[in-house]
């Protein structure tokens, strides 16, 4: 595959859909050593004025595409919305992407903002969060010590994977991710951990839990350990939401 194609591509599309676009910045794998012929182009486009934000998967010649179209402003909302949850596409796509179009300098002032927003990390836990990420996984390990139906297993682990993940990245400021990113955020703090996951939780669903159980308990112990017995969270307005539970 041409190196330059995905951003010529980008520029044709914003070119042909987008002639008063004042910025446009390419972002995700197709712009990165990880991209493959399963990659998409995740294009944020941003138009002057007043206009409805929107998100549109579509193709454009052989080409899957992610469209991203704001206005400066709605660009802002919706990152200062996400930025509490610890989890902002936005701002990955922006800080990691390539300006493909910046007629007024927005797209160079978007991108540094993205930047310096993702380099300062996310906002720090509160140990109300940790403590209910251990006690959903302690949950969890209760329930896979009990378990033998292989159906029920399948989701116990792949939670406690999940989980242990976001556990991690929670303790270490870092910033949380979703499906593939998920794994590629935990190996920047904890290089090969996607790898040895997924060796333990293959055991683990075959009936062999005892490594999976030995790698959570792994990741808790930093963090205090299991948290079970006494856990309790109150249902008042302004107390922390309780920590969802494993039942229904």
């Amino acid at each position: 595959m041409d190196a330059d194609e995905p951003v010529r591509v980008a520029r044709e599309l914003v070119d042909a859909w987008f002639p008063d676009a004042v910025a446009a910045i390419l972002g995700g794998s197709s712009v990165t050593a990880r991209r493959t012929s399963h990659s998409d182009l995740d294009v944020v486009v941003v138009l002057a004025g007043e206009r409805e934000p929107s998100r549109t998967s579509l193709r454009f010649g052989a080409w899957p595409v992610e469209l991203f179209v704001h206005t400066e402003a709605s660009w802002r909302w919706f990152v200062r919305r996400e930025i509490p949850r610890r989890r902002s596409s936005m701002l990955s796509m922006c800080a990691e992407g390539v300006v493909i179009l910046d007629r007024d300098g927005t797209g160079a002032r978007l991108r540094d903002e993205a930047r310096e927003s993702t380099a300062a990390g996310p906002p720090a836990a509160t140990p109300e969060e940790v403590e209910d990420l251990r006690y959903g996984l302690s949950d969890l390990l209760d329930d896979l010590a009990g378990c033998a139906h292989a159906g029920e297993r399948l989701f116990i682990v792949t939670e406690l994977a999940r989980r242990s993940c976001e556990l991690i990245l929670l303790r270490t400021g870092s910033w949380q991710g979703g499906g593939k990113w998920l794994a590629r955020r935990v190996d920047e703090v904890r290089p090969g951990f996607s790898a040895e996951l997924d060796g333990v939780v293959r055991e683990a669903l075959e009936g062999r839990p005892a490594r999976l159980v030995g790698l959570v308990d792994e990741v808790l112990a930093p963090s205090g350990g299991r948290r079970w017995e006494g856990y309790r969270r109150s249902g008042y307005p302004g107390s922390p939401a309780p920590a969802s539970h494993t039942g229904p």
